[in-house]
């Protein structure tokens, strides 16, 4: 390739360390967490979990788990290092090539898709939730919102592809920020526009809706500034396109192996009591947080820096970002853990006892939270292991990890869930606990495949560190196991009330993590990558 054109080439900006570009990621995704909190306790008030509930959180988990796949799974992880190649080695006439390029492929071939699904809704309906087939007006209700809600599978997902190139040149707060548009977009409809309509629930479908066109939106000024606009070009033919196919399709069943079992999770909770797929919606929402938070953050930030490592032959640094992100996500993963599986109820009581949400639905859910939590690290550590293989253009060992996870978690699911003894009608939280399950194996795997392959090599740092999380988690166990035993009944006290007495142990349980952190000798120095 010709050597980049200092007067055609887009501003770059000097790498900020991983710490400092995962903290901003953090902070932007925890603003629209926060809000998706808020969305959910106006879904809880609104919707609750009756069977109109149950339809809409099948109609938007459809599109929402494609989006996945693109925009967090299998096409990032394939477009970045392919980008990232191209910008290292090339020109930013061939970096704007190659996006015209995939720009033009991905959206004439997911365009397709939608209208596919558009026109087959009731199929859509009855592949993804087949036991809603024995009631005719849900069934009628949720093929109605996939007509709706489908076509944001292409919107995000060229929001997706403008985040992946604002990534890959150290632009991480505007696709961070970008989620906030959902949750605004959906408590309006919820709020404000289910009055204008006769079935109030398909005003959240037509939410959904408009909150794809404005992401795609709001993100095309700033690929504008780095020079970077799309300009579709449906050729694929390109190079780059082909490579990023090649990667693509093997991809699919690697980092986003969790998504597609919670998705199979939702098609067996179809044949469950009404309220099961909204149970699992509000506590997979709450498990969650600190995946989106931390574990994509810090994902979202290394898989470009991995990828320039590996494309410079850099194996040392490569090893050493590894080694950085896992402690990171055990620091937070640990006490996230503990934390959601002691409070389940108090989080979920405080956030989503309202209106038409019952203590009941507070306590399935609850269940459905702990069997979630036991999985959390799992579900985080997937997010920076699988990474180490993507980066290098290693897709083939996470599909065969990711088709024995999936295998795993269906097996897991038929045990728990079948009839085929009493104690093994877990229901809901059957189907919760097998995904858990599967997660630590997958992670197991992934991790197991990086040593073999000498990639990920434990540095020096890892015995005190374990020693020092010891201690952290430890002090944060007996806080939470003591204070949990002066705690009010949290169904029947007033919200305020509960607001506070969350808001009081989860501030000075945070307080005793991060003071006996100190204490063991953790300092700020420790979390850079050095």
């Amino acid at each position: 390739m010709n050597p980049p054109s200092p007067e055609a080439s887009p501003p770059v900006k000097a790498p900020a360390g991983l710490l400092r570009s995962s903290g901003i990621v953090s902070v932007m995704t925890f603003l629209s967490r926060i809000l998706g909190l808020a969305r959910d306790m106006v879904f809880a008030r609104f919707i609750g979990a009756e069977a109109g509930a149950d339809a809409f959180f099948v109609a938007f988990k459809i599109p929402n788990f494609l989006r996945r796949l693109f925009a967090e799974g299998a096409f990032a992880q394939a477009f970045v290092p392919v980008l990232s190649e191209y910008r290292t080695q090339g020109n930013h006439a061939a970096v704007q090539a190659l996006v015209n390029a995939v720009a033009g492929c991905l959206g004439s071939a997911l365009f397709v898709i939608t209208l596919l699904a558009c026109l087959g809704a009731p199929w859509v309906a009855w592949l993804f939730a087949p036991g809603f087939a024995a009631d005719p007006v849900k069934f009628a209700l949720v093929s109605d919102m996939i007509r709706i809600t489908f076509p944001y599978l292409l919107l995000i997902s060229l929001t997706g592809l403008a985040g992946a190139i604002l990534n890959s040149y150290d632009r991480f707060a505007i696709p961070a920020v970008t989620p906030v548009f959902l949750n605004i977009s959906l408590i309006f409809a919820a709020v404000v526009a289910s009055e204008w309509f006769e079935v109030p629930v398909l005003a959240l479908a037509w939410g959904v809706f408009a909150a794809g066109c404005i992401q795609l939106l709001f993100q095309l000024p700033f690929l504008a500034r780095i020079h970077l606009l799309p300009v579709p070009q449906a050729d694929f033919a390109h190079p780059g396109v082909k490579r990023v196919m090649t990667l693509m399709v093997p991809a699919l069943f690697g980092v986003s192996v969790s998504q597609i079992n919670l998705l199979l999770d939702t098609v067996l909770a179809s044949f469950l009591p009404t309220g099961s797929v909204s149970w699992l919606y509000y506590s997979d929402r709450l498990a969650e947080l600190p995946l989106g938070v931390f574990g994509v953050a810090i994902a979202t930030v290394i898989l470009p820096s991995l990828s320039r490592q590996h494309a410079g032959a850099d194996a040392q640094t490569f090893n050493r970002t590894l080694n950085w992100s896992l402690r990171m996500i055990l620091l937070i993963a640990l006490p996230a853990t503990l934390a959601l599986l002691i409070l389940a109820k108090p989080i979920l009581s405080t956030l989503f006892l309202y209106g038409k949400t019952t203590a009941t639905d507070i306590a399935m859910s609850t269940y459905s939270l702990q069997a979630y939590a036991l999985g959390l690290t799992a579900f985080m550590l997937i997010k920076v292991l699988a990474p180490g293989f993507y980066a290098r253009q290693d897709m083939k060992t996470p599909v065969r990890i990711g088709v024995v996870a999936m295998v795993a978690n269906m097996v897991l699911n038929l045990a728990f869930v079948l009839p085929l003894h009493f104690y093994w009608q877990l229901g809901h939280v059957g189907l919760a606990l097998a995904t858990a399950a599967s997660a630590l194996l997958n992670a197991g795997l992934l991790y197991a495949g990086l040593r073999q392959r000498q990639v990920l090599l434990p540095d020096g740092q890892w015995r005190t560190f374990a020693g020092r999380l010891l201690v952290g988690n430890g002090a944060l166990l007996v806080w939470l196991l003591a204070i949990m035993q002066w705690a009010p009944a949290w169904s029947v006290v007033p919200w305020w009330l509960r607001t506070v007495w969350l808001a009081a142990i989860c501030g000075v349980g945070l307080l005793v993590y991060v003071l006996c952190l100190l204490a063991a000798g953790v300092r700020l120095r420790h979390l850079r990558n050095q």
